[in-house]
């Protein structure tokens, strides 16, 4: 059974780097699992920056929609899954409906735990702010926070990333 690991924060908090060093430190071979999707310039520089962070022998599987299946065919001991918030997105972009998103993050969880070795689910925390003033963007808070809810509670470890620093929510960050 797969030891996993829930990594949260605000944008720019350094929750991608902290799940990356715990990939790393894990000392085996890593499946990097990237939701984003390059749409457009800006998209396609940020992706660009995350490769060029990652260290050259890793795997790195795109897997905007189908996140499940490729944490299930990864062949390596650890998987990071960069990240739950651009998946979420992406499925609501895809018009799949709330029941059927919080089915896919159950589906993730099941999969991630059949697994042996480390699974490393980084997301965004987006529940801090303000209530948005539009009915999409109060449906992505609201869902997301529900899958971010699900994947912290299946976790063995789950820390919140502030300004660069990892706060241990449960297990040992």
């Amino acid at each position: 059974m797969a030891r996993l690991v829930f990594v949260t924060g605000g944008a720019r908090s350094g929750k991608s780097a902290y799940a990356e060093r715990r990939a790393a430190q894990a000392g085996e071979a890593v499946t990097y699992v990237a939701t984003g999707v390059a749409f457009d310039a800006e998209m396609q520089d940020r992706i660009g920056r995350h490769r060029a962070d990652r260290p050259a022998g890793w795997v790195t599987v795109e897997a905007p929609v189908d996140v499940p299946a490729a944490v299930r065919e990864a062949g390596t001991p650890v998987v990071l899954l960069d990240c739950l918030s651009v998946w979420v997105n992406n499925l609501m972009f895809h018009d799949w409906p709330d029941d059927q998103i919080l089915q896919a993050a159950d589906d993730l969880l099941a999969v991630a735990r059949a697994r042996s070795g480390t699974v490393i689910l980084v997301t965004n925390e987006v529940g801090f702010g303000i209530v948005p003033d539009g009915a999409l963007s109060r449906r992505y808070r609201d869902v997301l926070g529900w899958v971010n809810q699900r994947c912290a509670h299946g976790s063995d470890e789950a820390a919140l990333i502030v300004s660069g620093l990892p706060l241990t929510l449960k297990g040992v960050s």
